[in-house]
């Protein structure tokens, strides 16, 4: 247990910190399965809007450290090769 006041602080910090990761994971997330959707229902312009509005959302997520800019890029660009073998 935290004895310090600098370290109880740090304590409310990171109890902050991760609220708003976890929060940002979820949306990122959320964005991934409406690609994922409209892919299996098979709609290509459904498919092509998701992926417009996840990629934004997937590479802000990489930016602010909630996830590795490799894995942003690569969910991308598979989204994306998904998405175009619909057309």
């Amino acid at each position: 247990m935290a004895n310090t006041p600098s370290a109880k602080k740090a304590t409310r910090k990171i109890a902050a910190r991760t609220a708003i990761n976890k929060s940002r994971r979820s949306r990122v997330r959320t964005f991934i399965r409406k690609v994922e959707e409209a892919i299996t229902s098979g709609d290509h312009a459904a498919a092509f809007a998701a992926l417009k509005a996840a990629e934004p959302e997937i590479h802000r997520a990489a930016g602010k450290g909630i996830v590795h800019t490799n894995l942003a890029s690569r969910k991308v660009s598979r989204l994306n090769s998904r998405v175009k073998a619909l057309a």
